[in-house]
């Protein structure tokens, strides 16, 4: 299996508070790599020094085997990284298709295209009924579709998802759980931060965890379960 990224030695500095702690990971091309640790152990910093939204203190980071460190979040999503956020953020008096087109507009070469790259992503996270709905007016769990149907349309090959599943019910997560399984059956590869264990547990290929800012433990989700320092840092009582 071939490395679709890579992050060597990654740190991220606040005004002198170490937020990331030269943190390594590599993703796999086609597999769903988890994310896990506390609030505020550096996941999210990572995932925006990954997607261009910060520049790094330090490190290196490697798409397709080229430096991607100094390019924007712009030019990277048009490469093929696209993210979700932790809060959405929709455009609240635009229909949902109109949101999902401005993602469209990534790769499209018309707004004909657009349009259809935006269809597509309503149809497959769910949401095509509800294309001329105002975004403002979605609950949650819609959001979170709306969310993931914009990141779809930039026509990605790794899609990073920030806790998807945050303020969604039982019902709502086990269809975003589906969903994230037929993304990634599509052929994009993932790299997902959540909270959820059994979630995190029953997508992921693998895990990494982190704690204050730096890569604590990284293996198969059996091995992350069973492992004695991950147990102490974040998993309490562990999984069963």
């Amino acid at each position: 299996m071939s490395e679709l990224l890579k992050a060597v030695d990654v740190c991220k500095s606040f005004q002198g508070n170490v937020a990331v702690d030269h943190a390594s990971l590599t993703i796999e091309t086609g597999k769903i790599t988890g994310l896990i640790g506390a609030n505020g152990a550096g996941k999210t910093t990572l995932f925006n020094c990954i997607s261009g939204y910060y520049h790094m203190t330090s490190g290196k980071v490697y798409y397709k085997g080229v430096e991607i460190e100094h390019k924007s979040a712009q030019s990277l999503c048009h490469e093929g990284i696209a993210r979700t956020f932790q809060i959405a953020r929709p455009f609240g008096m635009l229909s949902v298709l109109d949101n999902v087109a401005v993602g469209g507009y990534n790769k499209a070469g018309s707004r004909r295209q657009a349009y259809e790259y935006a269809q597509k992503s309503l149809e497959l996270v769910g949401l095509a009924d509800k294309s001329d709905a105002l975004a403002m007016l979605l609950n949650t769990g819609e959001q979170r579709k709306l969310e993931l149907a914009r990141a779809l349309a930039t026509q990605p090959e790794l899609l990073l998802l920030d806790e998807v599943m945050a303020g969604l019910t039982p019902t709502e997560s086990k269809t975003m759980v589906e969903l994230i399984q037929k993304v990634n059956q599509s052929g994009i590869t993932v790299l997902m931060i959540e909270h959820i264990m059994p979630v995190i547990m029953k997508l992921s290929d693998h895990i990494y965890v982190m704690e204050s800012g730096k890569m604590i433990a990284d293996g198969a989700p059996e091995q992350i379960a069973n492992d004695q320092r991950v147990i102490e840092s974040y998993l309490g009582k562990g999984v069963e």
